[in-house]
């Protein structure tokens, strides 16, 4: 490309330069023959007036005398009439340029030049003609590469970074080069960049988001099929095979609630669901984790609650408080209900060291915590909940205590002492 925008403007300034050129060279050369023609004919006139001033006085008219008062270099004859022809100069040779004049006293004076004179005339004008157009030429080519790399090398750069995308890489570059075009197409490519940005950092997310929302249900399912296979009874088998159906129909919904967030995470099917049910349901699956670490649960305040909400991101909520107490605290984990306002709360607490102070602030945000995990629970219990306009809050740092909040609808409940499970 930049040999082309090279070639395309030297041809358009050679063909200028031919046309005005050649047009200039025979306006010129016209303009010196005409300019030599009339100063021979203006020095004919002058010598036949200085004769007829010279006759009419009676003075004498010679060679000498015509020569000092002319001060000419060109050939020049007088012819009076009765006398010989007066002679001044050397008679050029070859083509010339003549011009005759009659005077008064019927004395004709013919003066000659060379053409040579007007040949170099022409020449010098021809040389710096010539001149001007190589300085024209190679101007138009210095101005051609300074605008064939403008323009080239802004589009070598933009096809790198359309290669970058290609490759994987949609950091935008944020470059402009003066050219609207340019600048045009290189905004949607940042544009581009942006938004694959977006969609990788997405894919990467939910791929992240599934792998840790499901390994604790699949942990769970597999010690079901395990119990499965190592019991005879069939009453154990159909029990054990019932929890499992149940736990496959709470990954589905996991997988679609992921999904669903994935798209939209603004995206909720809230209804209105028992509490308890849910509360009930995530003990028991935790009960085998917890048994088999020395430690115990324990539930306890108000029962017999309907909250609105999404019952599966309630339950995923649930499970990442209960999993970030078994993982990161100490002692009994409590999980009370209560109620405040038109809200039901859910609270998970435990006896340990609870949160440190400088994460206290981004305990939600993405890849913080506390130990060496991946801190991706929180941050996706804090989403699920948001999803479905409820809130995920650190209520207290030392011991820690995290609170679900949720829509509630109105119910008669009763209060009901700890029960350890």
């Amino acid at each position: 490309m930049r040999r082309r925008l090279i070639n395309s403007t030297l041809a358009v300034v050679l063909v200028v330069i031919a046309v005005f050129g050649v047009s200039l060279v025979v306006v010129e050369t016209r303009t010196i023959s005409s300019s030599a023609q009339e100063s021979v004919e203006s020095e004919a006139l002058r010598l036949a007036s200085i004769v007829d001033s010279r006759l009419v006085g009676g003075e004498p008219v010679n060679p000498d005398i015509i020569a000092e008062q002319t001060d000419t270099r060109r050939y020049a004859e007088i012819r009076i009439p009765g006398r010989d022809p007066i002679e001044i100069g050397t008679r050029p040779s070859g083509s010339v340029i003549r011009a005759s004049a009659e005077g008064e006293q019927d004395t004709t004076v013919t003066v000659e030049e060379s053409r040579s004179a007007v040949t170099r005339e022409v020449g010098r004008s021809l040389l710096i003609i010539g001149a001007v157009a190589l300085v024209a030429v190679v101007a138009a080519v210095l101005l051609a590469v300074r605008q064939a790399n403008r323009l080239a090398s802004p589009l070598t750069d933009l096809a790198e970074t359309a290669e970058r995308l290609g490759s994987g890489d949609p950091r935008p570059r944020h470059r402009r080069y003066g050219v609207p075009e340019l600048d045009r197409v290189a905004d949607v490519l940042d544009a581009s960049a942006e938004r694959i940005a977006r969609m990788l950092t997405a894919e990467r997310r939910l791929a992240a988001d599934a792998s840790h929302q499901l390994r604790t249900p699949l942990t769970a399912l597999s010690m079901r099929l395990e119990e499965i296979t190592l019991t005879d009874e069939p009453e154990t088998v159909k029990e054990e095979a019932s929890i499992a159906l149940a736990q496959v129909e709470r990954l589905t919904d996991v997988v679609q609630r992921l999904l669903t967030n994935s798209r939209d995470p603004r995206t909720g099917s809230a209804v209105a669901f028992d509490l308890d049910e849910v509360v009930k349901q995530q003990l028991e699956e935790w009960r085998p984790a917890y048994r088999s670490s020395g430690r115990a649960i324990v539930h306890s305040g108000r029962r017999g609650m309907r909250a609105v909400g999404t019952p599966g991101a309630v339950a995923q909520v649930l499970a990442a408080l209960i999993e970030n107490s078994l993982m990161h605290g100490g002692g009994t984990v409590a999980v009370r209900t209560r109620v405040t306002g038109n809200q039901a709360v859910v609270e998970v607490t435990d006896e340990g060291p609870g949160v440190p102070a400088e994460l206290g602030a981004r305990i939600f945000e993405r890849t913080i915590s506390g130990r060496n995990s991946t801190g991706i629970g929180l941050a996706v219990a804090r989403d699920l909940a948001e999803a479905d306009g409820g809130r995920l809050e650190l209520l207290q740092q030392h011991p820690p205590v995290f609170a679900l909040f949720l829509s509630r609808v109105a119910r008669e409940h009763r209060e009901e002492k700890p029960t350890v499970r």
